[in-house]
Order: C-alpha cells, then sequence, then structure tokens
C-alpha cells in the first residue's frame, strides 16, 4: 500500500469513480505514458486528497451501478445434496424448493463446476448437463467452471483427469479442444471458466505457468478458440485466487481471447484489506479493458459447526473485525460490502458466492459432509440468512 489512512476508502471512490477505463485510456493517449507512470500519477492525487472527510461503512456505488449483471451463486454440490432430501427454508421459515428460494431472493445466474470423471458421479458431465437444463427452465444463466480434471483444482493443485495423463502435449492440446467443444455445445452455457483458479497453470505438468508458460498458454488458447468456433454468446472467464501477483498473470495471459477477469477473494487465503481488492480489481479491469467479477467469495454467519466434518473456516483470526462478525448480520454486512465494491469498478458486472448450498445435509454426526455450513447462505435450521438477499439486489 502507497497510502493509508481513514479516508482512504472514500479517496478510492473518488478517484475510480474519475479515473475510468475510457478516461483513463485517453489521458494514457495524450500524455503518451505507460500506466505504471498513471497509476502512479493517480495515487498522487489520492494522496493529495487527504483532505476528504471519512466515510465508514460499505464502498458507494460507482458511476455504473447498474452495469452488474451477474448475481450469481455456486450451488455445485446441490443434486448430490438433493438425494438425501435435505430441506430449505425461505425468509418466512416455509419449506420452498432451493432454486424457488434462489430465484425470489435475486438470483440470476448458476456456477457450477465441472468434473472430467469424477470417481463418484457427482459434477461430472451428466449431471451438470441435467442439472443445467432445470436451471434454464427456471430462468436462470449457467456459468462453468470447467476443472480440467477428475477432481478440485486451484493454486496447489492441478491434475490432469486420468484418462489424459499420457497423452503427448499435442494430443492433450486436441483433447482439450474437443472437450471444451462438446461441453458449450451440450450445455450452451451463458459463461465459462477455461480452469479453475490457474494461478499456477492447468493440467501440470503440461501447463505449468512456471515451467511451461508457452504450454500453458497454448493449452488456454485450445479452450478459447472452442468456444468461440461453438458459440457466439457464451462468454469466456479467465479466474484466477487472490489480488496478489494478478496483475503478473493477467499480464501472461492478455494474448489469450477472452472476455471477462474472474477473481477469487476469501479473507482467510487472500488478505483482509478490501481496499487492496477494490484497488486491484480497478487496475486489471483499466490495463486489460476486460469487464471484472467475483467468480467465488464467501463468510461465515457462525464460527459454531452442524456436523463433525471439519469446517474450514472457524477461528476469530480468520475474520475481518470489528467490521465484520461471524454472525448473519455480518455475513451480510460483508456481502454488501463486496457488491458494492465491484459495482465501483467501471468494468465490474458482477460476483458469486460459493457454497450457499453446503448446509451439514448428512446429519450432525457427519464427518464427510460439509465443511462450509457455516459459511452457506442457510442457518443451521435451513432457513435462508440475510445475506442471500443482498446478494440478490434485495438490499
Amino acid at each position: 500500500m502507497f497510502y493509508s489512512g481513514s479516508n482512504y476508502r472514500y479517496c478510492n471512490v473518488v478517484v475510480f469513480g474519475l479515473f475510468t477505463k475510457p478516461v483513463v485510456n485517453g489521458i494514457k493517449r495524450c500524455l503518451g505514458i505507460t500506466w505504471p507512470r498513471l497509476y502512479g500519477l493517480i495515487l498522487v492525487f489520492v494522496m493529495c486528497a487527504s483532505s476528504c472527510k471519512e466515510e465508514r461503512g460499505s464502498i458507494a456505488p460507482g458511476p455504473n451501478s447498474s452495469q452488474v449483471s451477474i448475481k450469481a451463486v455456486d450451488i455445485s454440490s446441490y443434486p448430490e445434496i438433493a438425494l438425501s432430501n435435505a430441506t430449505y427454508s425461505n425468509a418466512s421459515g416455509e419449506v420452498e424448493p432451493l432454486l424457488n428460494i434462489l430465484k425470489d431472493e435475486g438470483i440470476n445466474t448458476i456456477r457450477l463446476r465441472l468434473w472430467v470423471n469424477p470417481s463418484d458421479g457427482h459434477s461430472g458431465f451428466q449431471e451438470v448437463f441435467t442439472f443445467s437444463n432445470e436451471l434454464k427452465t427456471q430462468g436462470f444463466k449457467i456459468w462453468l467452471s470447467l476443472h480440467y480434471s477428475d477432481t478440485w483444482v486451484d493454486p496447489g493443485q492441478q491434475s490432469p483427469p486420468s484418462q489424459w495423463q499420457n497423452l503427448s502435449f499435442e494430443a492433450l492440446a486436441d483433447t482439450i479442444y474437443h472437450y471444451t467443444e462438446k461441453v458449450v455445445a451440450e450445455i450452451r452455457p451463458d459463461y465459462i471458466q477455461l480452469g479453475n483458479e490457474i494461478n499456477s497453470g492447468l493440467l501440470h505438468p503440461y501447463g505449468h505457468i512456471s515451467d511451461n508458460q508457452e504450454g500453458f498458454l497454448q493449452l488456454l488458447k485450445e479452450g478459447s478458440a472452442a468456444v468461440r468456433a461453438t458459440s457466439s454468446d457464451c462468454q469466456i472467464i479467465i479466474h484466477y485466487a487472490g489480488i496478489t501477483g494478478a496483475e503478473w498473470f493477467y499480464d501472461v495471459v492478455d494474448s489469450v481471447d477472452y472476455d471477462i477477469i474472474g477473481l477469487s477473494y476469501y479473507p482467510i487465503w487472500h488478505g483482509k484489506n478490501l481496499d487492496s481488492l477494490s484497488i486491484t480489481m480497478q487496475q486489471l479491469a483499466t490495463v486489460h479493458d476486460k469487464d471484472l467479477v467475483i467468480a467465488e467469495t464467501a463468510y461465515p454467519f457462525t464460527l459454531d459447526w452442524n456436523d463433525y466434518t471439519n469446517n474450514i473456516v472457524g477461528l476469530q483470526e480468520h475474520l475481518i473485525l470489528p467490521e465484520y462478525p461471524a454472525s448473519p448480520d455480518g455475513q451480510a454486512d460483508f456481502v454488501i460490502d463486496i457488491a458494492d465494491r465491484v459495482r465501483a469498478v467501471d468494468g465490474g458486472i458482477g460476483y458469486c458466492y460459493w457454497g450457499g448450498e453446503l448446509i451439514a445435509w448428512k446429519g450432525p454426526q457427519a464427518t464427510d459432509a460439509s465443511p462450509w455450513e457455516n459459511q452457506a447462505l442457510f442457518d443451521f435450521n435451513y432457513q435462508v440468512l440475510p445475506a442471500l438477499s443482498t446478494l440478490g439486489g434485495g438490499q
């Protein structure tokens, strides 16, 4: 951080409300300077604005607040949860189908992960295909997160599907193209991620960003080309976890044909300074002239648990305090702030809450169920929490 102080949040809104992408690009052309030098001038502007009044609470919406078009939740585990006959309740405490609750609260997009050949079939092609069709009949848009794996991938692990592991690089590139082509042609998503949290690349070791950057870019471009050849409407998202190193990463992928920058932001892993998140979002959207979404975020409404599966977030040190305690109101306030910060970005078009459905669906004794029930959008009685309404625009 080059500047800090109690008035920083307010000044940040002023700066990035004024320095929108068209304005910045025009200044760059007129002055003939590079982005780093221009960004330095903007920071000087912030510092000189130290007389700005202090502004507490969530950040003010930017000049294009109406641009937010993606109000999403990731409920990838719901098809599995539904098999247990678990029920969800609306704000009145009445049992209602989950999709009805989401729709009524203003959610318009559902994000789903897709694995190539998962061991139990969940998040595999047939399940995602069937669930996507159900979602479309209810009017939701579909956002697919292609993991290009049989299981979870993230910055720490990017394992190829077992059936792809002994392929030559050329055969792997061809396989990615045809797999992506099939997914887009048959599921017809509105948005598609080429990989999930690909900070370190994808399909290691073939596409490791440090060890084989050329291969990484070639594999991404194969996926992108498949989307473009198959759909004129599907928008491509490139997904990075966190904000540290994000500028470098999106410089690396600048030659890839894509539409939207997607960032994960979890305080437990990505820091607790929301002003740094705001700066990074605007810088990325401006430099690369792309739209931007928060592709994953979540926050606890309690530090308690509702089953014996270890929760990922469970300590005070995981929280942003005192602003956002682990309470229903604290969760809702965090969501409001994230949503408002996206709106303040010139190019910010939406956000997605991850794991909103992950109640303790296997019962209180389960050790292999939800590590996320204290960050779900439903309380331990499976009744909807205020945060869902804020996500959908009720706040």
